[in-house]
C-alpha cells in the first residue's frame, strides 16, 4: 500500500445542499446519523435526504448537516481502508474543525455533534441580534485586502477579514453597509466583490455573543488528552492534545480562518504529501490547488470516490 503521509481536510458551512446525504445512505457508516440525531435533537436523515435548500441555509441546520456528511464519509473511508496512506494530521475549515477533531480521535462523534449543535444555535442567535453579512474578494493579494479593510474600519465602517482562503480569495465579514462600501472600493486594489448568501457576519466581532454559550458547551465536553495532530484554523498551529480546545474553539467564532496558512502547516511542518477532502462538495480541493498546484489532493464526496 502507498504509505504517503496524508492529511484529512473537512469543509465548512456553505457546502450544504439538498439531498447531500443520499450518496451515503446505503453505506454501513450511515448508522452514525442515528447517534448524531440523538446528540443534536435533530432528525439527521431527514435533514440530509429531504430538507429543502432554503431551510438548509439556516445556520444551525447547515452546520449539523455538513458535519454529519463529513463524519459519515470519514468513517466509511476508514472502514474500507481507502484513505490511501498513513494519516498524520487533520484540519477543518471553520465548522470542519469539529469533524477534524472527531477524525483525529480528540472527540467522540456524539460529543462533537452536540458541540456543533450548540455552536450553530449560538451563532444563529448572535446573527439575529446583530445584522451582518459576508462577501469574498477575488483577484487581490490578501495583504492589500487587509490594508483596505483596515482603512475602512479606521473611517468608521464595520468590516473585518473572516477567511484567508488562498491566493486571490479573501472572505470578509461586517455590517451590510460596511460590506457594500468594501465592494465599492474593491476595484482600487484590482479586486471584485462577490456577496455571499449567509445568515450573519461570521468570524467577526459580531459573533462575540455566541462565545459564552459555546464555551459552556465545551466546558461540559470530554476530549482526549492526546490525539492525532489537528491544525487549528485560528493560528494554523498543529496540536496533538496539549492545548485548550475549549478556548481555541471559542476564539474561532470571532477570529479569521487562516486556511492558506493551515494548508502550508499540513504540507510543510507536518510533511503531508496528499490531502484528502471528506464531506460534501469539492470546495477545499479547489482552494488547495490554488495554494499548491503541485500537491496531490482528492475529494471524497461520495462512496464512488473510495473505490
Amino acid at each position: 500500500m502507498d504509505q504517503l503521509p496524508i492529511g484529512l481536510v473537512f469543509p465548512g458551512q456553505g457546502t450544504q445542499k439538498q439531498g447531500m446525504g443520499e450518496p451515503w445512505q446505503k453505506t454501513p457508516s450511515w448508522q452514525l446519523t442515528a447517534e448524531i440525531s440523538e446528540a443534536t435533537g435533530e432528525d439527521v436523515p431527514e435533514l440530509l435526504l429531504r430538507t429543502g435548500a432554503e431551510e438548509l441555509r439556516r445556520t444551525d441546520l447547515a452546520q449539523i448537516a455538513v458535519f454529519s456528511v463529513a463524519v459519515v464519509a470519514h468513517a466509511e473511508a476508514v472502514r474500507r481502508g481507502a484513505l490511501g496512506g498513513r494519516v498524520v494530521a487533520c484540519a477543518g475549515h471553520s465548522l470542519g474543525e469539529y469533524a477534524a477533531l472527531t477524525a483525529a480521535g480528540a472527540l467522540s462523534v456524539g460529543a462533537a455533534a452536540a458541540l456543533v449543535a450548540a455552536r450553530g444555535r449560538a451563532m444563529r442567535d448572535a446573527a439575529e441580534g446583530c445584522e451582518g453579512t459576508m462577501g469574498v474578494l477575488v483577484s487581490a493579494p490578501p495583504s492589500e485586502v487587509d490594508a483596505l479593510v483596515g482603512e475602512l474600519r479606521a473611517s468608521g465602517h464595520e468590516v473585518w477579514i473572516a477567511n484567508f482562503n488562498g491566493p486571490g480569495q479573501t472572505v470578509v465579514s461586517g455590517s451590510p453597509e460596511g460590506i457594500d462600501r468594501l465592494g465599492e472600493q474593491a476595484p482600487s486594489i484590482g479586486a471584485k466583490m462577490i456577496r455571499l448568501q449567509v445568515g450573519g457576519a461570521f468570524h467577526s466581532p459580531y459573533m462575540a455573543p455566541a462565545a459564552d454559550a459555546l464555551r459552556a458547551a465545551w466546558k461540559n465536553t470530554a476530549y482526549a488528552p492526546a490525539h492525532l495532530a489537528v491544525v487549528a484554523g485560528v493560528d494554523a498551529t498543529a496540536y496533538t492534545g496539549d492545548c485548550d480546545w475549549p478556548e481555541i474553539g471559542t476564539r474561532q467564532l470571532t477570529s479569521p480562518v487562516l486556511w492558506e496558512q493551515s494548508v502550508r502547516t499540513l504540507t510543510g511542518t507536518l510533511g503531508c504529501r496528499r490531502l484528502v477532502e471528506l464531506g460534501p462538495g469539492r470546495t477545499l480541493a479547489g482552494l488547495i490547488r490554488r495554494i499548491d498546484p503541485d500537491l496531490e489532493v482528492v475529494s471524497v464526496d461520495g462512496p464512488g470516490a473510495l473505490n
